[in-house]
């Protein structure tokens, strides 16, 4: 039927479905139509912004941890309006989260004269400010509320410590990319404290600093750490690990373990065979006062870590990863970045897709730089992989929900608590990424008869151009090719099988090619054991289906497990197990006790104002997690030698 054909046989229809629709409307019903949303933010260009912001930040106050900033901005003759931006996608969060709410007092002057602002309809993140004839400079005085506690968001100001992040306590002319706006940064600190940063230029008069003029995208780049208890640890070749703490018997002063992180170093250049940075950072805070962190930078990178972690290195093991993790990052994500990751400014949206590489890969090789250099044993290496693996059989949102759909959970929202994160999934690119890039490597060992493994895709996709601290975008046909250059495979196919497609058989190839198996024990592997010790909690995931705090209130339930089917769920208290008051080692007993043909867990729960008992019927014991070597592997098996010491600096 040709097309004029069809459209006269469908005209009646059409016909009959208006006046049927026109019978359904009350008369007089008012039908408005959309109003044109104007765009009134220029777009980012190439283009050098026209003289220097002055930015100077008292970060001063540690009881009310407020920062106080004074902003000078220098303005084109002529100029009638001037329109400023707050940074709204932030690097490293892959998502719209500047805190745009924590900025408040905010005026504009032109010398002593006020001026007059509005926000923008579309955009809130912007700020358009009327200029009378003749203005040269505006200057924008407002404060940076930072939290008091989790609830109000991450604390970033202690008495003890601070953690500046300049996007969070600027503004800066929209229009122009970030690279091309230059900007000279003063902070006033608390006084005696020490001040970490990758900045250059530093210069100090009492607790004033100030530093050389960089660009705004540098600044942004280049965060402080500060604080009262403070030591700056040499790790060699231009590589410091900078650390504040809570305590000054925190700090790891002349510890024999901080061989590990020269090690680290050591590693890195191994692996990758170049560096993209002139000098680098480990911004480290030993606190449970400030608010966790884990985030990426070219020249340094945030970390935060239990308040004891280097100092009781034996009981820290399994917190240390987070360094190893952001080190890679400097390689990958930093230099080398998805070509939509990377941005002109922080207005233009980011486009995630790839983080299973950005993240995935970095997961990965945070694992095995960790392993190598002995910031973490190799034991706590293989529990948290493990863990990981484990998690994957008990997770049944893997049936509708691929790896590549979880990277679009920093926009949905990242970090938000779940109802059931086992249906829901949530950043998982991460983990399940990681399992994949072992696979990858032991794909290469196998084929290439141990010659070639993942170290070798390192080099050539991230170490090109030694001293090279731009960046460099990549695709996935990039990605694909890269991984063909080191060992011809159907890369593409295994890839979109294992990234892009739901309802795959949990990811166990690298760790069996590798020669471990997954198997089951009635005790935790070493980094569940820790973390659960740590954290004062007890997970029984992998057998009754929750996780309990230390008071007995569920943390988490996992969908269609045999607590969630007795009806226990998040939010529920445990008050009694088989009769007897709970505690974390009565309830481990009854699981026990219930093996085989016993007698199903008893609890007594409450949830609101009901108190009632329910029964879970599960007979199979506690079960936890191991990677073991198979029976018929070879030693050293392939995850071993990926896990082994290489060790070669750069010089």
């Amino acid at each position: 039927m040709s097309p004029k054909t069809l459209a006269a046989s469908l005209l009646p229809v059409l016909l009959a479905s208006t006046s049927a629709l026109a019978q359904v409307q009350p008369p007089g019903n008012s039908r408005p139509v959309a109003v044109a949303i104007a765009q009134s933010v220029p777009d980012a260009q190439d283009m050098a912004f026209p003289g220097m912001i002055a930015l100077d930040i008292d970060a001063s106050d540690v009881v009310t941890g407020a920062y106080r900033v004074t902003e000078t901005i220098p303005v084109v003759p002529g100029t009638t309006r001037l329109t400023l931006l707050y940074p709204q996608w932030l690097p490293g969060n892959h998502s719209p989260r500047g805190p745009i709410a924590e900025l408040v007092d905010l005026r504009f002057f032109a010398g002593n004269a006020p001026l007059a602002w509005k926000r923008d309809p579309v955009e809130p993140n912007a700020f358009h400010v009327d200029l009378p004839a003749g203005t040269a400079q505006v200057v924008a005085k407002f404060v940076h509320t930072s939290p008091l506690r989790e609830s109000e968001g991450r604390v970033t100001m202690t008495r003890e410590m601070l953690n500046l992040q300049w996007e969070k306590m600027s503004l800066y002319p929209a229009g122009h990319y970030v690279r091309q706006i230059r900007v000279k940064p003063t902070v006033t600190f608390p006084a005696n404290w020490s001040v970490f940063t990758a900045l250059d230029g530093k210069a100090a008069q009492g607790n004033r600093v100030t530093w050389g003029v960089t660009d705004y995208e540098t600044l942004v780049d280049s965060p402080i750490f500060a604080g009262l208890h403070a030591q700056r640890v040499d790790l060699g070749t231009g590589v410091w690990l900078d650390v504040v703490a809570d305590k000054p018997e925190l700090l790891p002063q002349k510890s024999p373990n901080l061989q590990a992180y020269r090690n680290l170093v050591t590693e890195g250049d191994a692996l990758f065979g170049a560096r993209h940075f002139d000098h680098y950072d480990l911004l480290t805070a030993m606190t449970d006062r400030m608010g966790g962190i884990g985030l990426e930078h070219h020249r340094s990178s945030e970390n935060q870590m239990e308040p004891r972690t280097l100092v009781d290195w034996a009981d820290g093991d399994w917190d240390r990863n987070v360094l190893a993790h952001e080190y890679v990052h400097s390689w990958n994500g930093k230099f080398r970045r998805p070509a939509r990751l990377w941005t002109p400014d922080y207005r233009q949206p980011m486009q995630d897709d790839l983080l299973w590489v950005y993240e995935g890969q970095t997961q990965f090789c945070g694992y095995v730089l960790a392993a190598r250099s002995g910031v973490q044993s190799k034991d706590m290496v293989l529990g948290q992989i493990a863990s990981n693996a484990g998690g994957f059989t008990q997770t049944p949102g893997r049936a509708w929900r691929s790896v590549e759909d979880t990277t679009a959970d920093p926009v949905l929202g990242y970090g938000k608590a779940k109802p059931f994160p086992s249906l829901a999934r949530g950043t998982e690119y991460y983990t399940e990424g990681a399992l994949v890039w072992l696979e990858a490597d032991q794909i290469i060992r196998d084929g290439s008869a141990g010659k070639k493994s993942l170290d070798d895709f390192a080099r050539a996709f991230f170490g090109l151009r030694n001293g090279d601290w731009g960046v460099v975008p990549y695709e996935f046909s990039d990605v694909v090719a890269g991984l063909n250059g080191v060992y011809p495979y159907d890369w593409d196919t295994f890839l979109k099988t294992r990234i892009m497609t739901p309802g795959q058989p949990v990811p166990l190839g690298g760790i069996e090619r590798g020669g471990y198996r997954l198997v089951w024990k009635e005790e935790p592997n070493p980094y569940d054991k820790a973390r659960m010790k740590a954290n004062k909690f007890l997970s029984l995931n992998h057998s009754l289906g929750f996780a309990v705090d230390k008071d007995g209130k569920v943390t988490g339930s996992r969908w269609d497990s045999p607590a969630f089917r007795a009806g226990v769920v998040t939010g529920v208290e445990i008050q009694a197990v088989n009769g007897t008051a709970y505690d974390a080692d009565v309830l481990k007993t009854a699981v026990t006790s219930a093996k085989g043909n016993g007698k199903a867990v008893e609890l007594l729960v409450k949830r609101d104002d009901r108190v009632y008992t329910v029964t879970v019927d599960y007979h199979d014991g506690l079960r936890w997690p191991w990677l073991e070597r198979a029976p018929d592997a070879r030693i050293p098996s392939g995850l071993d030698r990926l896990l082994a010491p290489k060790g070669a600096a750069i010089k």
